[in-house]
């Protein structure tokens, strides 16, 4: 288990660079990133190639027994590049272009940007090709910050064509897989088809799906150009991206092949203010929310079903967040075992120095700008020291929840009421599980679900015949299947197919839906569920059973009377479908039944911000809360880092099995 850092010497005078450097071996670092954002510095003028500050930086590095990852530095072209080839910049919906003078303005689908990608990188991996120093690199950074996988411009137009061409052969095939009588949007050729750009109503919805798809294979398309001239030069280093937390336009799943080591850039107390719609408590400005940031780690995990990196980690406050809050004392340690907990075999922080200049100048570091320790710097010092005497294996997780960007888009794209949201919705059941110190997978539905004793599958929005068939079998041979609200509801090109929902998976839901709404908070939103009187929220289905038992049933209302939950045996196993989105304590219940019936192992319900993961054999104990937590761990468990009272924001570990664990 190692620790690294993110390192601008670019932004730093030569003579700083050695007492950088020693301090961060004193840290414990062993990874140091540099060189995303500075093809500027790398070439001034065209052709004008200067790597030697670079070269310099990463023989610093070595001699001090650390290893550099390079970044191509594709993020930020220079002016002079958008001054030659003005079509690389982005083009919002209404035509304005993106323009110079921050990140992330170029296009995925310009050929000119396309080609300079092209020759930039080669051009660094060439200069580096026999480094021992250089062990990986990471293809420029996070996609689709600041909502950039998605453009509107006449190369994306063009590219956006062939891609419909070679999708669909013919117009007619568009014309009727989209539905185009709606609204007459009938179309004669390919080239008539734009990009859904400015428009008086909203967008026919299964042009805006095909739209999100292409955009989002755009930028794996982009991609390779990176992976492709890297492995090129030397198939020895890995290759990495940083994707970011509860992204919704970047398919991270595409980009699997690609790609060697699959890493995210994780900052709890911002993704708290400003990815969910729930308004952040007192404890997670100050740590953020343990389930918001489980469930990445946990999708980046699964993303490529090995070991990942947080390859950004927060350091201490932040710029870019409606409020930047202090963290609490050892957060950034927490943050650190909370990862290693969720299978991440390297944390990096982000970044060794607080910058004096630019748009990151409130963003802390491990260091203030003077270079003296800053409250980051103490807590990675710390957590290297701790995990650095660790050697894991991976996470063995017992229940798999499933996740589809397909389904996030497809329920957005039609919300149906204005508190939809994808992510807090899956993360309703992913808080269930965590609550119980239950181990889960986030996986793709296309992945091999073989091996798990049970699945979730929320708001399974688009089905196949192949996916209800692999579910089907799965459940058969005696795995226990939860499928939740709006699932099997629409066809592969967003449309409702002439079955009702949930479609394709009604043979082994034994259960259709009758009608749906949904649910403001002035209208009936309870339940009865196992004898027990449960509210939910926003969205809500009547079931017409055929062979599934009704354990669940809606109170008041036009409703009153119909099933919301029901049960159904299928071979070896069940299949439960809960056709309301339930608030915590009903999920839990349902969940807990789940997992019952799967003969899982589980904790007692530990309160939000506590919680405990399992990996090869230790346990972590995290506590996201100002209140120092009592725990009683099994009797045979034997304590690496701290003991059985876990303090504030703080985290301990022990040999030994979760399930078993409990609160004092």
């Amino acid at each position: 288990m190692t620790v690294g850092v993110c390192y601008f010497p670019e932004h730093w005078s030569r003579e700083r660079w050695a007492q950088d450097v020693e301090q961060m071996v004193e840290a414990g670092i062993e990874y140091v990133r540099m060189g995303e954002f500075s093809w500027s510095r790398i070439e001034p003028e065209p052709g004008d190639i200067d790597l030697s500050w670079l070269e310099d930086a990463v023989s610093l590095i070595g001699d001090h027994g650390m290893r550099t990852i390079l970044c191509t530095p594709t993020a930020t072209p220079p002016k002079w590049l958008i001054d030659q080839h003005p079509s690389i910049l982005q083009e919002e919906p209404d035509g304005t272009p993106r323009h110079y003078g921050s990140r992330r303005h170029y296009c995925f689908n310009s050929p000119a940007y396309r080609d300079e990608t092209h020759r930039i990188v080669s051009m660094m991996a060439e200069r580096f090709a026999d480094n021992p120093h250089v062990v990986g690199w990471q293809t420029d950074n996070e996609y689709g910050c600041h909502e950039t996988i998605r453009c509107w411009c006449n190369d994306c137009a063009r590219a956006f064509r062939e891609w419909l061409r070679e999708k669909y052969d013919d117009i007619n095939s568009l014309n009727e897989a989209w539905g185009t009588s709606f609204w007459s949007q009938r179309l004669r050729s390919f080239e008539e088809v734009d990009p859904p750009r400015h428009t008086a109503a909203e967008h026919h919805p299964s042009r805006l799906l095909d739209y999100y798809r292409f955009s989002a294979e755009s930028a794996v398309e982009y991609n390779a150009i990176h992976t492709e001239r890297l492995r090129a030069v030397n198939d020895d280093w890995f290759i990495t991206h940083n994707f970011m937390g509860d992204f919704n336009s970047c398919d991270v799943y595409g980009f699997t092949e690609d790609l060697d080591l699959i890493t995210w850039d994780s900052y709890p107390t911002g993704f708290a203010q400003d990815r969910r719609p729930d308004a952040a408590s007192p404890d997670e400005l100050r740590a953020g929310d343990p389930d918001q940031v489980g469930m990445n780690h946990d999708l980046y995990r699964g993303a490529k079903q090995q070991p990942f990196w947080v390859m950004e980690q927060q350091p201490g406050d932040v710029n870019w967040p409606p409020y930047a809050p202090q963290p609490g004392e050892g957060a950034m340690r927490l943050w650190a075992h909370h990862a290693v907990a969720h299978g991440a075999d390297t944390v990096v922080y982000f970044r060794w120095r607080r910058c004096r200049e630019g748009q990151e100048q409130y963003h802390a570091g491990l260091r203030k700008q003077d270079g003296s320790p800053d409250r980051g710097y103490h807590d990675a010092d710390k957590a290297a020291t701790e995990l650095g005497e660790l050697d894991l294996g991976p996470v063995d997780a017992d229940v798999a929840v499933l996740h589809d960007y397909d389904n996030l888009w497809a329920t957005s794209i039609q919300p149906h009421a204005p508190d939809w949201e994808y992510w807090t919705h899956m993360r309703q059941y992913y808080r269930a599980l965590r609550s119980r110190s239950v181990q889960v997978d986030v996986v793709h539905p296309d992945w091999d679900l073989s091996g798990y004793d049970a699945i979730i599958a929320p708001a399974l929005h688009l089905v196949s015949e192949d996916l209800a068939k692999t579910l089907k079998s799965e459940v058969e041979s005696g795995t226990e299947l939860l499928i939740t609200v709006r699932s099997g509801a629409k066809d592969q090109y967003n449309k409702l197919p002439d079955t009702s929902a949930p479609g394709p998976l009604a043979d082994i839901v034994g259960a259709t839906v009758d009608q749906h709404e949904s649910v403001p908070e002035e209208l009936d939103r309870t339940v009865t569920y196992d004898g027990e009187t449960y509210s939910y929220r926003t969205f809500a289905e009547w079931l017409d059973p055929d062979e599934a038992s009704v354990v669940g049933s809606h109170i008041g209302g036009v409703g009153d009377g119909y099933a919301a939950i029901t049960e159904n045996e299928v071979g070896a196993g069940h299949v439960a479908y809960c056709g309301i989105w339930p608030e915590a304590d009903l999920a839990d219940s349902v969940v807990s039944d789940l997992l019952d019936r799967a003969g899982i192992s589980r904790t007692e319900r530990f309160p939000t911000g506590v919680r405990a993961a399992e990996r090869d054999g230790y346990t972590w104990v995290t506590n996201f809360t100002s209140d120092p937590v009592s725990v009683t761990p099994p009797a045979d468990a034997r304590w690496l880092v701290g003991d059985n009272t876990v303090g504030a924001f703080g985290a301990v570990v022990y040999e030994g099995v979760a399930s078993n664990l409990s609160l004092k």
